[in-house]
């Protein structure tokens, strides 16, 4: 039986022969630019990370850079601040797209007027944005503050303020216990993130609100569902695989997050990551590590334990989607 089948594979038509090999010749040349300029520099970086490396290369330092990243208080902050960035964006940005998009999907008029200026945002440079939103939120000549001011309200020092939210509203509430959070400057970059995310995120929803049968919608009001229980049993359970996708990109995206953090910060008080490190990512430490001193092996090394944060946050999702996705046959 099993010289039969080997037969039958050494007896493959030449022309399927030539298929096989007419295939490798055409993923050749995306083999060869991923090899060269994606693979090759990630294993060169690990080589850089284990070196104590300035501008040249010198001694080999083991696992002694990785040490110092993981020993770092600094290194502690930025991931806390990315914590803060992450929990502060994702969900909002993934619960107001859906809303958006549910909004948009009902029949009324001028709906793809509004889904192309929702979507808007997206496809706006992030850094002509970002450089628009720190102006925004310039405390002296900022449009933000002036409209505070109107509504009788404090204004505030945005991208300029360390004190954490909870701290400033506690003050203003005067109420001593409530201090702590994420800092007003890194809320400002948040609200950036939203408004830059929401319009993608709610076009990925409508995508998926099409592909829901409309006969499912008819069975259930045919049973006496209401609109909540349409959109809770029916609506959000297939719409659990897009759920997962935009949930996916967004935590990826944030952690790898850095051109509007670079731009805001650097563009209000010129300090890349202030004020007093409360926007500074890890992102943006490993561009301080890697151009302001340099130091190419801390900052190659705090790549890969950003890689590795990522990748196990992924395989995470991974998991919790194999339980709660609904992929509909």
């Amino acid at each position: 039986m099993a010289q039969t089948q080997q037969g039958q594979r050494s007896r493959r038509p030449p022309w399927r022969r030539g298929e096989a090999v007419l295939g490798f010749l055409y993923i050749l040349p995306a083999t060869v630019i991923l090899g060269v300029f994606h693979f090759w520099p990630m294993i060169y970086a690990v080589y850089i990370s284990l070196h104590r490396w300035r501008v040249i290369k010198q001694a080999y330092v083991g696992l002694a850079n990785y040490k110092w990243v993981l020993t770092n208080p600094k290194f502690w902050n930025a991931l806390k601040v990315t914590i803060y960035y992450v929990i502060g964006t994702v969900p909002i940005q993934l619960a107001l797209g859906l809303v958006l998009a549910y909004l948009l999907f009902q029949d009324i008029k001028g709906r793809e007027a509004f889904r192309t200026i929702y979507f808007l945002p997206y496809i706006t440079s992030t850094i002509a944005s970002g450089a628009v939103f720190a102006w925004m939120f310039n405390p002296q000549e900022g449009p933000i503050n002036r409209f505070l001011e109107k509504l009788g309200l404090p204004p505030q020092r945005w991208l300029l303020e360390p004190r954490g939210i909870f701290t400033l509203l506690g003050d203003y509430l005067h109420i001593p216990w409530l201090h702590g959070g994420p800092s007003l400057a890194l809320v400002t970059i948040m609200i950036f993130v939203i408004w830059f995310w929401v319009g993608y995120d709610a076009t990925i929803f409508l995508a998926g609100l099409g592909s829901i049968p409309s006969e499912l919608y008819e069975a259930a009001r045919i049973d006496g569902a209401n609109r909540w229980q349409l959109f809770r049993h029916i609506t959000l359970p297939l719409l659990s695989p897009t759920t997962f996708f935009l949930s996916l990109v967004a935590v990826i995206g944030s952690f790898k997050a850095f051109n509007h953090i670079f731009i805001m910060t650097d563009a209000s008080s010129g300090s890349v990551g202030g004020p007093l490190d409360t926007t500074t990512t890890v992102t943006i430490l490993f561009f301080k590590n890697f151009y302001d001193v340099p130091t190419y092996g801390k900052a190659a090394a705090i790549a890969f334990v950003l890689f590795i944060i990522i990748l196990v946050l992924s395989l995470l999702q991974n998991w919790l989607a194999s339980k709660r996705v609904f992929y509909m046959e």
